[in-house]
């Protein structure tokens, strides 16, 4: 166990579906240490760099987090927020059309905080933050730390997961299940989630793979 807090960002591309909203969603790589296979939306660690494109971006070097989700992004998916729209960031996965364009703070509302208890091998204090992406620019995994990406309903991956096709990790699936309750991408833009720790019920019910990685 770790008393160490990492600081993390996600960046939940949602859409309006024929059946609601959709969600941009990865399949974690296989090698990564930290729940390798599971399905996660887009994102990492914040890095001390975030605090210089914070400060590029938004003219302020506190919104560290949201500038690493909008990073992971593109990085994992090869996909750029601007400020008009939600554009392919090229092969190399650059930023250039980020800093010629940024996006607005209100664009990316905070809609979730997750911070990890003790007993969490790696502790993190993770900030979801959200986007809407109407455009037609398709997700490209990096293949490094998203094997797979795809957009779907909140519902459709929670059917998925019932039939154990797909890995949810605890802050994914109550999210996830958060999500599947909004009638629309602008009502997903509007959630302002209370996170919580699973209950005894939960714990009991519910497949040990939601609260623990055991490879």
């Amino acid at each position: 166990m770790s008393d160490e807090i990492r600081q993390a960002a996600s960046l939940i591309g949602v859409r309006d579906g024929r059946r609601g909203p959709e969600v941009l969603v990865i399949e974690r790589a296989p090698d990564q240490r930290f729940l390798p296979g599971y399905v996660a939306f887009p994102g990492g660690a914040v890095d001390l760099a975030d605090g210089a494109l914070a400060e590029r971006w938004f003219g302020d070097t506190e919104e560290g987090a949201r500038a690493a989700a909008v990073r992971e992004l593109a990085e994992e998916v090869g996909l750029a927020v601007t400020r008009d729209a939600v554009v392919a960031a090229g092969p190399d996965r650059s930023l250039v059309s980020i800093d010629g364009s940024p996006p607005a703070i209100d664009a990316l509302p905070e809609i979730a905080r997750w911070i990890a208890p003790e007993q969490v091998p790696v502790r993190f204090d993770a900030r979801y933050f959200a986007v809407r992406m109407d455009d037609d620019a398709d997700p490209v995994p990096d293949g490094a730390e998203a094997a797979k990406a795809w957009w779907v309903s909140p519902t459709d991956l929670l059917a998925a997961w019932d039939a154990g096709e797909v890995q949810l990790y605890w802050p994914t699936h109550y999210t996830m299940h958060a999500l599947a309750d909004r009638r629309d991408a602008d009502d997903v833009l509007g959630l302002r989630l209370v996170t919580r720790e699973p209950d005894d019920d939960e714990l009991g019910r519910l497949p040990r793979s939601v609260f623990f990685q055991d490879r």
